[in-house]
């Protein structure tokens, strides 16, 4: 493979993953909604009795180039919500670690249909690196409730369908691409709380955050930070739309005497680099 067909097939698989090709991809799915009312009311009815028939609502919302590029929607199609800057970004630091030799292996922790961890395993194919593992780390549950220990109301997302897909489901999703190599990806199931502290990791190059809460943030850093090599990278998709988030990092970064500079990706995505 060329380095133009190389480039060419990234393009391309980063706009299939983020459904950033097709017009249908902005449509949005309506769900059970938390607000009252008699229109509420009537439209929760309609939703989940078109469930019962794996049948859905959908309003069909005009395709938005911007708001596919910085991944402000949750895409009807597609594998993963990050949008293409951010995916740009997963690249950069992806191809960054290999071409410098930093040691370790890749981490997404919150995969949702598991667009990103998709993309780092295509990026190490087609580098032809065949000594690095790609974690997929998530409840495949969705999200958990808040805790509490973040001292600060955090939305709870926890029962909502569109957050829940299942491992069986993200598996397969890897097997339509060709990237499902038992030898090169593992999944890591269950609440980071749980997961994190015995997960089988050695070294990381890149760790790349998506859990939105603070819990889900903070239960991470703790265990795998240490595991990052001096030279890879920190990611996190939610620094500067989740409070939480964000509240979590600064606490783990100004606790351990992190001053690496904290770099924007896009609206809500951030980086630094070990």
């Amino acid at each position: 493979m060329t380095t133009n067909e190389r480039d060419m097939y990234l393009d391309l698989l980063a706009r299939v993953l983020t459904a950033d090709l097709y017009d249908e991809s902005a449509w949005l799915a309506l769900n059970v909604s938390h607000w009252k009312g008699a229109l509420n009311i009537a439209k929760n009815a309609v939703v989940r009795l078109l469930a019962t028939q794996r049948l859905a609502l959908v309003r069909c919302d005009p395709f938005d180039p911007e708001a596919s590029s910085q991944g402000t929607r949750w895409p009807l199609f597609g594998y993963s919500m990050m949008g293409l800057e951010r995916m740009r970004n997963l690249r950069e630091c992806v191809e960054t670690v290999v071409r410098e030799g930093v040691p370790g292996d890749l981490m997404e922790a919150g995969v949702w249909r598991g667009g990103g961890c998709i993309y780092m395993a295509a990026i190490l194919k087609t580098l032809d690196v065949i000594d690095r593992t790609v974690w997929v780390a998530d409840s495949f549950e969705g999200l958990p409730k808040p805790g509490g220990r973040s001292g600060m109301r955090e939305a709870d997302l926890s029962d909502h369908p569109y957050l829940e897909v299942s491992e069986e489901e993200v598996r397969a999703n890897f097997a339509r691409f060709g990237l499902l190599d038992a030898d090169r990806v593992r999944f890591l199931k269950g609440w980071f709380k749980d997961t994190m502290p015995t997960a089988p990791v050695g070294s990381l190059a890149v760790l790349r955050l998506d859990g939105d809460l603070y819990e889900s943030t903070i239960d991470v850093l703790r265990p795998m930070y240490p595991k990052v090599s001096p030279g890879g990278f920190v990611v996190v998709d939610d620094y500067f739309s989740w409070p939480g988030c964000r509240k979590a990092v600064d606490e783990y970064r100004e606790a351990n005497g992190i001053v690496a500079e904290m770099k924007r990706i896009d609206w809500t995505g951030a980086y630094w680099r070990k």
